[in-house]
């Protein structure tokens, strides 16, 4: 489920710092800011994240800040494999995404991580990812609810780790699967009452 511990601990701590460090970057309020969108925390639901940012009425704002917020957990991974190794990438990859949902910078007040997700996914495993993120395409289309996805996607993670003999990553997968659960837990609440809102719906 995990992979066998080979760098000295000092260096896993300094990566464990340079994932977060990495992660805890919130690219979609920098983006609507440079942009001139408004502040992100007043609009929607208050989240930095890409569906959030979809709520503004800017298409290019929303691609971009999926695009970064999963590039930061796939450099984060890469540069840790690439340097160091598979135990650091995997922790720099698992910091990042605790970056992205609780960052320094933001009083602790971040994402939701799905976006670092999968770009953390897809730098561990690129099938998997790719699998993973057709898996989020699918449920949000089917449901119109990006939300749906996300915990789709997530749930199935571990299972396509498994399906196709990833096994040093099934560790991760499943400890970012329950966080995604439970940064999520307003929205499963919203979900059980009907409430939950559409893609794209504006703030």
């Amino acid at each position: 489920m995990f992979p066998e511990i080979t760098t000295a601990p000092l260096l896993l701590a300094l990566w464990a710092a340079i994932g977060y460090l990495l992660g805890s970057i919130p690219f979609g309020m920098v983006l609507t800011r440079a942009m001139k969108l408004g502040d992100l925390r007043s609009i929607g639901s208050g989240n930095i994240g890409a569906t959030n940012v979809l709520r503004t009425g800017n298409k290019a704002a929303a691609a971009g800040t999926l695009i970064l917020d999963g590039g930061k957990g796939a450099v984060a991974v890469l540069l840790a494999r690439w340097l160091g190794a598979e135990d650091a990438a995997q922790l720099a990859g698992f910091t990042a995404f605790l970056g992205h949902c609780y960052p320094v910078w933001l009083g602790f007040r971040g994402g939701k991580g799905v976006a670092t997700f999968l770009g953390l996914v897809l730098a561990l495993s690129w099938p998997v990812g790719l699998l993973s993120c057709a898996t989020w395409l699918a449920a949000a289309a089917l449901s119109r609810i990006s939300s749906v996805g996300a915990l789709v996607a997530a749930l199935m993670s571990t299972a396509w780790m498994l399906l196709l003999r990833e096994y040093e990553f099934t560790g991760l997968t499943l400890a970012l699967t329950v966080l995604i659960f439970w940064r999520h837990r307003s929205n499963l609440e919203r979900l059980r009452e009907g409430t939950e809102p559409k893609i794209g719906k504006k703030g």
